[in-house]
């Protein structure tokens, strides 16, 4: 694109939007791998949390950039040879790039530092108990804590968050790399096993670079991920810290990867990515996942989307705004709508709790739309109906539209 030292809003919005992989074409055929891993080349990881009222939060970032596909695609590229993606801790719990590995080993060297409370205490006060667990897997992986933990040597009650001691052990030897995920049972549970038994022989082989130069180079793809960022949002998208960050995004300025912009109405500085670009429309339609990429950084999505944006699954039901999972309807550039979803497998139906129309929507071509994105998501859920919205402001006109063909 052109140079420029100022990006309207919309402008940034749409930028954001094409480096997030909205503007890119959706597969004509069937969704095969290719497709997965452009996706991946976009976002370079996706979030992993354990909620599943509607689908687990790993599946949704595909499902609203490519439409309905093959689930089994993930889990295939996630935990079968050889292996694109890898389980860590990139932006909180993350499934990432195999290909990005050594740029996370720093922050395993540094487990210590990063890893929680109780994980430290465990190494710190029972480094036998953590040798004896690293053998364990190194014996019988891939295995889960549950496996094990009833033949653990003798030791202290469980700490924090009820985990038990074993289960801590294996934490804390994945933070530190020693151990990886092979693959997740039905019920979400990591198994655990080496990662020169899970990794591919290329990803391990390749150098571990400098703290600096991995520091960097997250900062670029952090860049590219979205277009056109704060350095506070640059460091939250793999929360890097602080001052290696910043050392990093001056680097990158001075290289030319990165130009200092200035959006209007945003107090912070930005910075355009070199790769960014700014299409002319975007036309997409989509229901957008809490754990979405795009609006990780609620601050940011308030300053693009003029959209107060909080998940309030820990919010007691009484003090809730807005539902218990409430996921943002993107239309065109902007967002439009947002609905409380929830995915009743027992009898099929896809329901509605709440649903609520955005201030500068349209609620006719709203209505339509989301409607229309409904029945898609349905599908792909496997869900036989859709039942009618319960609650919000555009329940009424929400109703009308899934009522008709």
């Amino acid at each position: 694109m052109t140079s420029a030292e100022k990006l309207s809003v919309a402008q940034a919005r749409r930028i954001t939007l094409a480096a997030q992989g909205f503007t890119d074409p959706k597969p004509g055929g069937a969704t095969d791998l290719r497709h997965l891993r452009r996706v991946l080349r976009r976002l370079h990881l996706i979030q992993m949390d354990s909620v599943n009222v509607l689908q687990r939060a790993h599946f949704m970032p595909l499902y609203s950039r490519l439409g309905p596909y093959p689930a089994g695609l993930l889990e295939r590229a996630a935990y079968r040879k050889p292996r694109e993606l890898f389980e860590f801790w990139g932006h909180e719990a993350s499934l990432i790039r195999a290909d990005l590995q050594p740029l996370f080993r720093w922050r395993m060297a540094r487990a210590s530092e990063y890893a929680w409370g109780g994980m430290r205490r465990i190494v710190a006060e029972q480094p036998e108990l953590v040798a004896w667990v690293l053998d364990e897997v190194r014996r019988r992986g891939p295995i889960t804590a549950s496996d094990i933990e009833h033949d653990a040597p003798r030791s202290k009650d469980n700490w924090g968050w009820n985990w038990s001691v074993v289960k801590q052990a294996l934490e804390w030897l994945f933070w530190s790399g020693q151990v990886t995920a092979a693959e997740r049972t039905t019920s979400f549970a990591r198994r655990y096993d080496l990662p020169e038994r899970v990794l591919p022989p290329a990803v391990l082989a390749a150098p571990t670079p400098p703290l600096a130069d991995a520091i960097r180079s997250l900062v670029d793809l952090s860049g590219q991920a979205l277009g056109v960022a704060s350095e506070p949002e640059l460091r939250d998208y793999f929360r890097l810290p602080v001052k290696e960050c910043r050392a990093a995004v001056a680097e990158l300025v001075e290289e030319g990867v990165l130009r200092p912009v200035a959006v209007q109405g945003w107090k912070p500085v930005a910075y355009l990515h070199r790769d960014a670009k700014l299409p002319r429309r975007v036309d997409v339609a989509t229901l957008i996942s809490p754990f979405d990429p795009l609006i990780w950084q609620r601050e940011r999505t308030e300053r693009l989307f003029d959209m107060t944006y909080r998940i309030e699954i820990y919010v007691p039901r009484p003090q809730r705004l807005y539902g218990y999972y409430v996921l943002p309807f993107l239309l065109g550039d902007r967002f439009a709508a947002r609905v409380d979803l929830k995915a009743n497998r027992q009898t099929g139906v896809l329901e509605v709790p709440s649903a609520w129309l955005e201030p500068s929507a349209g609620q006719d071509e709203t209505a339509v739309a989301l409607a229309a994105e409904l029945r898609r998501l349905a599908g792909w859920l496997g869900l036989e109906a859709i039942a009618a919205p319960v609650a919000g402001d555009f329940a009424g006109p929400l109703s009308e539209a899934l009522k008709s063909p």
